[in-house]
């Protein structure tokens, strides 16, 4: 049986991006009024994120670090786990 590895940076970069435009999603119905508590929120984790232009902008490059790094360590945990059980799901526990 082959085992499967993600490509650890590949998918950080797909987290980094989707997290990113989540972020910045978030931002702008926020002007509207929905989510304005997820919005204030991210604010307190992500320093200068809020409603405004340059405010979406500082909270996506935020949003992308925290989902590349997350997304990347991750992979990378999944393919050392991969790769001590050799590919196979441990049924006798951990």
């Amino acid at each position: 049986m082959a085992t499967t590895r993600l490509d650890s940076s590949a998918f950080g970069l797909a987290c980094g991006l989707l997290w990113s435009a989540a972020v910045v999603l978030l931002g702008i119905t926020a002007r509207i009024g929905w989510g304005r508590r997820w919005e204030r929120l991210l604010a307190d984790v992500y320093r200068g994120y809020d409603e405004s232009g340059s405010g979406l902008l500082v909270g996506a490059l935020w949003a992308f670090l925290d989902g590349f790094l997350g997304g990347y360590a991750f992979a990378a945990l999944y393919n050392r786990l991969r790769r001590v059980t050799g590919g196979r799901p441990r049924v006798e526990g951990w």
